[in-house]
């Protein structure tokens, strides 16, 4: 793996970070992609995620994003 300048490491940090992602909803996610790779959620979860979307008027990928956004922000 090659080394990163601090620069490089710098500007990465923002985007990741400090950058709201955008959502296409016309392109499959990885999940979609993958035929094989299924992803299934607790009775709980699915609720939670379906009052979430209501209230919010959000796609779960958007608010999936937010959520793992919001954990990795509350790491640092």
């Amino acid at each position: 793996m090659a080394i990163m300048s601090e620069e490089t490491v710098a500007k990465l940090d923002e985007l990741y970070t400090e950058s709201t992602p955008a959502v296409d909803t016309n392109r499959l996610g990885i999940f979609a992609r993958q035929k094989d790779m299924d992803v299934i959620l607790d009775e709980f979860t699915s609720r939670y995620l379906a009052s979430k979307m209501m209230a919010t008027k959000r796609t779960p990928a958007e608010l999936i994003s937010e959520m793992i956004h919001n954990e990795i922000k509350a790491a640092q």
